[in-house]
């Protein structure tokens, strides 16, 4: 692949993590380029990425002033990618819970699609070591915002995925509102709604390495909550939007 591009790392407090995660990622994608977005985080993951970046000049750092939650944080990730000419755009957890070593199966399947979910519910895919209880709240999680937004995608919550810069472009063009857990979604269901070709490759989802996870019950129950709303209003619309009100737009792709 001669394309140009880069994997946006999200971090807060991954200080433990992030070392290991890039130098597997150079491991397994030596063509990529890495871009970590770090909300200043207390435990000196910051400074951490810098020295890593001075140290190799394939890895970048946004800084950014405050904590303002995983969407926004990819959302500034995108902007940057986009303004740096970057022509295939990955999102990745920095925690270690996404496989850089899955990473070359996404990245061939790009050649043939515009998005590129890294899938723990297809067959191949996984999620080692998760309690029961938390596998079931992400099948049914996926399961119902399929259900509610007409999404026939398996792991619609998932957030190791790859974008072609076209077609990235022109989702965020038209904003993007969720900031938390709905982040996921609502980039898909654009993603679909324009018209834009969607392939699951399949993952092993490991627990993270090290830190804290950010998940809570409070984050899904507003995930829920948030699904349903975009269901109901879509429902009484009487038309097929996308979760923000906007028209399906189809775009031919060659």
């Amino acid at each position: 692949m001669s394309d140009k591009i880069i994997v946006i790392l999200p971090t807060y407090n991954e200080s433990e993590t992030l070392p290991g995660m890039i130098a597997r990622l150079r491991t397994t994608a030596p063509e990529a380029h890495l871009l970590v977005v770090d909300d200043s985080s207390p435990d000196g993951t910051g400074a951490i990425a810098d020295a890593l970046a001075f140290a190799d000049s394939a890895v970048h750092v946004l800084h950014r002033t405050a904590k303002r939650g995983l969407g926004p944080a990819y959302l500034a990730g995108f902007s940057w990618a986009l303004r740096h000419s970057y022509d295939t755009v990955v999102q990745s957890d920095a925690d270690g819970s996404h496989r850089p070593e899955d990473l070359p199966a996404l990245l061939a399947a790009v050649d043939s699609a515009d998005l590129v979910i890294g899938s723990r519910w297809v067959a191949g895919g996984s999620a080692p070591g998760w309690a029961w209880h938390r596998l079931l709240l992400s099948r049914a999680g996926s399961a119902y915002a399929g259900l509610m937004l007409g999404l026939a995608q398996h792991d619609i919550t998932g957030g190791y995925r790859v974008f072609r810069a076209t077609a990235l472009e022109r989702i965020i063009r038209q904003g993007i509102a969720s900031q938390g857990y709905c982040f996921q979604i609502e980039m898909l269901d654009r993603a679909v709604a324009d018209g834009d070709r969607v392939v699951e490759v399949p993952i092993t989802f490991d627990v993270r390495a090290g830190g804290e996870s950010k998940m809570s019950s409070r984050i899904v129950r507003e995930a829920l909550r948030q699904v349903t709303a975009w269901g109901i209003r879509r429902r009484m619309s009487n038309r097929t939007t996308s979760v923000a009100e906007g028209p399906r737009r189809e775009h031919a792709h060659v």
